[in-house]
Protein backbone atom coordinates (compact mmCIF):
# COMPACT_ATOMS: atom_id res chain seq x y z
CA UNK A 1 0.00 0.00 0.00
CA UNK A 2 1.07 3.30 -1.01
CA UNK A 3 2.49 5.88 2.14
CA UNK A 4 0.62 8.56 0.15
CA UNK A 5 -3.51 7.74 0.12
CA UNK A 6 -4.59 10.69 -2.24
CA UNK A 7 -2.01 9.25 -4.87
CA UNK A 8 -3.70 6.94 -7.49
CA UNK A 9 -1.81 3.63 -8.45
CA UNK A 10 0.22 3.29 -11.71
CA UNK A 11 -1.93 1.14 -13.58
CA UNK A 12 -0.20 -2.75 -13.85
CA UNK A 13 1.94 -2.67 -17.29
CA UNK A 14 0.51 -6.69 -18.05
CA UNK A 15 -3.09 -5.36 -17.84
CA UNK A 16 -2.63 -2.43 -19.81
CA UNK A 17 -0.58 -4.37 -22.42
CA UNK A 18 -3.44 -6.85 -22.81
CA UNK A 19 -6.36 -4.82 -23.20
CA UNK A 20 -4.20 -2.22 -26.17
CA UNK A 21 -3.90 -6.21 -27.62
CA UNK A 22 -7.71 -6.74 -27.62
CA UNK A 23 -8.43 -3.35 -29.01
CA UNK A 24 -5.94 -3.89 -31.57
CA UNK A 25 -7.39 -7.59 -32.47
CA UNK A 26 -10.74 -6.28 -32.44
CA UNK A 27 -10.02 -3.57 -35.31
CA UNK A 28 -8.10 -6.31 -37.29
CA UNK A 29 -10.08 -8.32 -39.67
CA UNK A 30 -10.19 -11.64 -38.60
CA UNK A 31 -9.10 -14.12 -41.90
CA UNK A 32 -11.48 -14.85 -44.39
CA UNK A 33 -14.13 -12.16 -43.03
CA UNK A 34 -14.09 -9.06 -45.80
CA UNK A 35 -13.49 -5.92 -44.91
CA UNK A 36 -15.84 -3.04 -45.68
CA UNK A 37 -14.25 -2.25 -48.94
CA UNK A 38 -14.77 -6.37 -50.17
CA UNK A 39 -18.07 -7.65 -49.97
CA UNK A 40 -18.98 -5.30 -54.05
CA UNK A 41 -15.86 -6.93 -55.44
CA UNK A 42 -17.11 -10.53 -54.23
CA UNK A 43 -20.19 -9.63 -56.11
CA UNK A 44 -18.13 -8.20 -58.92
CA UNK A 45 -16.32 -11.54 -59.25
CA UNK A 46 -19.65 -14.04 -58.48
CA UNK A 47 -21.35 -12.27 -61.38
CA UNK A 48 -18.03 -12.75 -63.28
CA UNK A 49 -18.19 -16.49 -62.84
CA UNK A 50 -21.43 -16.48 -63.49
CA UNK A 51 -21.27 -14.78 -67.11
CA UNK A 52 -18.25 -17.16 -67.97
CA UNK A 53 -20.68 -20.43 -67.36
CA UNK A 54 -23.77 -18.71 -68.86
CA UNK A 55 -21.98 -18.77 -71.75
CA UNK A 56 -19.95 -21.93 -71.66
CA UNK A 57 -23.45 -22.94 -71.38
CA UNK A 58 -24.89 -21.35 -74.75
CA UNK A 59 -21.53 -22.56 -76.37
CA UNK A 60 -22.05 -26.01 -75.29
CA UNK A 61 -25.67 -25.67 -75.94
CA UNK A 62 -25.09 -24.28 -79.98
CA UNK A 63 -22.51 -27.23 -80.22
CA UNK A 64 -25.35 -29.86 -79.39
CA UNK A 65 -27.94 -28.36 -81.73
CA UNK A 66 -24.74 -28.29 -84.68
CA UNK A 67 -24.28 -31.96 -83.76
CA UNK A 68 -28.02 -32.89 -84.16
CA UNK A 69 -28.38 -31.39 -87.13
CA UNK A 70 -25.23 -33.21 -88.73
CA UNK A 71 -26.40 -36.38 -87.36
CA UNK A 72 -29.86 -35.36 -88.99
CA UNK A 73 -28.37 -34.69 -92.16
CA UNK A 74 -26.31 -37.84 -91.92
CA UNK A 75 -28.86 -40.07 -91.49
CA UNK A 76 -31.16 -38.64 -94.69
CA UNK A 77 -28.10 -39.01 -96.90
CA UNK A 78 -27.94 -42.65 -95.37
CA UNK A 79 -30.96 -43.23 -96.34
CA UNK A 80 -31.10 -41.77 -100.08
CA UNK A 81 -28.06 -43.61 -100.58
CA UNK A 82 -29.45 -46.58 -99.83
CA UNK A 83 -32.21 -46.01 -101.60
CA UNK A 84 -30.15 -45.52 -104.65
CA UNK A 85 -28.26 -48.24 -103.71
CA UNK A 86 -31.13 -50.40 -104.24
CA UNK A 87 -33.15 -48.57 -106.91
CA UNK A 88 -30.07 -47.97 -109.36
CA UNK A 89 -27.51 -50.80 -108.51
CA UNK A 90 -28.50 -52.51 -111.44
CA UNK A 91 -28.27 -49.66 -114.07
CA UNK A 92 -25.47 -50.53 -115.43
CA UNK A 93 -26.19 -54.84 -116.02
CA UNK A 94 -29.84 -53.08 -117.14
CA UNK A 95 -28.00 -51.01 -120.03
CA UNK A 96 -26.02 -53.99 -121.01
CA UNK A 97 -29.11 -55.90 -121.54
CA UNK A 98 -30.96 -53.31 -123.53
CA UNK A 99 -28.28 -53.61 -126.29
CA UNK A 100 -28.88 -57.48 -126.42
CA UNK A 101 -32.38 -56.50 -126.79
CA UNK A 102 -31.87 -53.55 -129.65
CA UNK A 103 -30.44 -56.41 -131.53
CA UNK A 104 -33.14 -59.22 -131.07
CA UNK A 105 -35.18 -56.48 -132.28
CA UNK A 106 -33.24 -55.69 -135.40
CA UNK A 107 -33.06 -59.26 -136.42
CA UNK A 108 -36.71 -59.48 -136.73
CA UNK A 109 -36.75 -56.18 -138.05
CA UNK A 110 -34.24 -57.38 -140.94
CA UNK A 111 -36.69 -60.79 -141.71
CA UNK A 112 -39.05 -59.17 -144.34
CA UNK A 113 -42.62 -59.53 -144.33
CA UNK A 114 -42.92 -61.73 -147.32
CA UNK A 115 -40.86 -63.94 -145.61
CA UNK A 116 -42.88 -64.13 -142.21
CA UNK A 117 -45.91 -64.39 -144.24
CA UNK A 118 -44.59 -67.25 -146.28
CA UNK A 119 -42.01 -69.18 -143.88
CA UNK A 120 -41.96 -72.75 -142.80
CA UNK A 121 -43.25 -73.58 -139.94
CA UNK A 122 -39.58 -73.99 -137.87
CA UNK A 123 -38.73 -70.57 -139.51
CA UNK A 124 -41.90 -68.83 -138.18
CA UNK A 125 -41.37 -71.14 -134.50
CA UNK A 126 -38.24 -69.30 -134.32
CA UNK A 127 -39.22 -66.09 -134.97
CA UNK A 128 -41.44 -66.30 -132.48
CA UNK A 129 -38.87 -67.33 -130.05
CA UNK A 130 -36.93 -64.69 -130.53
CA UNK A 131 -40.34 -62.35 -129.98
CA UNK A 132 -40.84 -63.94 -126.54
CA UNK A 133 -37.45 -64.03 -125.73
CA UNK A 134 -36.84 -59.73 -126.61
CA UNK A 135 -40.38 -59.34 -124.43
CA UNK A 136 -39.65 -61.52 -121.34
CA UNK A 137 -36.53 -59.58 -121.49
CA UNK A 138 -38.01 -56.11 -121.05
CA UNK A 139 -41.08 -57.71 -118.85
CA UNK A 140 -38.09 -58.79 -116.43
CA UNK A 141 -36.61 -55.23 -116.75
CA UNK A 142 -39.43 -53.54 -115.66
CA UNK A 143 -40.19 -55.48 -113.04
CA UNK A 144 -37.07 -53.93 -112.03
CA UNK A 145 -37.81 -50.18 -112.39
CA UNK A 146 -36.64 -50.17 -115.57
CA UNK A 147 -39.32 -48.57 -118.31
CA UNK A 148 -39.62 -48.02 -122.29
CA UNK A 149 -40.02 -44.00 -123.10
CA UNK A 150 -42.49 -43.90 -125.49
CA UNK A 151 -42.33 -39.85 -126.29
CA UNK A 152 -43.50 -39.53 -129.71
CA UNK A 153 -46.09 -36.63 -130.07
CA UNK A 154 -44.89 -35.36 -127.11
CA UNK A 155 -42.95 -31.94 -126.87
CA UNK A 156 -39.18 -32.76 -127.18
CA UNK A 157 -37.19 -32.51 -123.41
CA UNK A 158 -33.43 -32.76 -123.64
CA UNK A 159 -33.41 -35.13 -120.16
CA UNK A 160 -34.78 -37.72 -121.58
CA UNK A 161 -34.43 -37.39 -125.70
CA UNK A 162 -31.66 -36.74 -128.38
CA UNK A 163 -32.29 -35.30 -131.29
CA UNK A 164 -31.53 -36.89 -134.68
CA UNK A 165 -32.85 -35.27 -137.14
CA UNK A 166 -35.48 -32.41 -138.17
CA UNK A 167 -38.49 -33.02 -139.89
CA UNK A 168 -40.88 -29.80 -141.73
CA UNK A 169 -44.04 -29.71 -140.35
CA UNK A 170 -45.68 -26.59 -140.17
CA UNK A 171 -48.79 -28.17 -139.03
CA UNK A 172 -47.04 -29.22 -135.49
CA UNK A 173 -45.39 -27.19 -132.51
CA UNK A 174 -41.67 -26.82 -133.19
CA UNK A 175 -39.84 -29.42 -131.69
CA UNK A 176 -42.11 -32.24 -131.27
CA UNK A 177 -41.42 -35.26 -131.60
CA UNK A 178 -42.11 -37.17 -135.08
CA UNK A 179 -40.58 -40.45 -134.64
CA UNK A 180 -38.21 -42.51 -132.62
CA UNK A 181 -35.31 -44.22 -134.10
CA UNK A 182 -34.26 -45.73 -130.93
CA UNK A 183 -36.12 -46.60 -128.09
CA UNK A 184 -35.06 -44.99 -124.68
CA UNK A 185 -35.58 -46.14 -121.12
CA UNK A 186 -35.38 -45.13 -117.69
CA UNK A 187 -34.77 -46.82 -114.04
CA UNK A 188 -36.90 -45.09 -111.22
CA UNK A 189 -36.46 -41.57 -111.92
CA UNK A 190 -33.51 -41.20 -113.70
CA UNK A 191 -32.80 -41.43 -117.31
CA UNK A 192 -31.24 -44.78 -118.13
CA UNK A 193 -31.09 -44.10 -121.95
CA UNK A 194 -31.82 -41.14 -123.93
CA UNK A 195 -34.87 -41.70 -126.63
CA UNK A 196 -32.92 -40.82 -130.11
CA UNK A 197 -35.47 -39.33 -132.05
CA UNK A 198 -36.83 -36.67 -134.66
CA UNK A 199 -38.55 -33.51 -134.20
CA UNK A 200 -40.68 -31.36 -136.43
CA UNK A 201 -39.51 -27.52 -137.27
CA UNK A 202 -41.63 -24.88 -139.20
CA UNK A 203 -44.56 -25.00 -137.16
CA UNK A 204 -45.00 -22.58 -133.77
CA UNK A 205 -43.16 -22.44 -131.03
CA UNK A 206 -43.94 -24.78 -128.15
CA UNK A 207 -43.76 -24.09 -124.81
CA UNK A 208 -40.31 -24.47 -123.01
CA UNK A 209 -40.09 -27.93 -121.11
CA UNK A 210 -39.50 -27.49 -117.46
CA UNK A 211 -36.07 -28.35 -115.91
CA UNK A 212 -34.48 -27.18 -119.06
CA UNK A 213 -32.20 -23.99 -119.35
CA UNK A 214 -34.68 -21.91 -121.39
CA UNK A 215 -37.79 -22.80 -119.35
CA UNK A 216 -35.85 -22.16 -115.83
CA UNK A 217 -34.69 -18.45 -117.70
CA UNK A 218 -38.59 -17.76 -118.18
CA UNK A 219 -39.69 -19.11 -114.46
Amino acid sequence: MSDHPNQERAPDTETARSGYAEHAAADKPTDGQPTDAQPGEAQAADFEAFMRLAKENEELKDKALRLAAEMENLRRRTARDVHDARNYAIANFARDMLTVSDNLQRALAAVPAEAKEKGEAGFAALLEGVEMTERGMLSTLERHGVKKIEPEGERFDPNFHQAMFEVPNPDLPANTVVQVVQTGYVIGERMLRPAMVGVSKGGPKAAPVEGTAEGDAKG
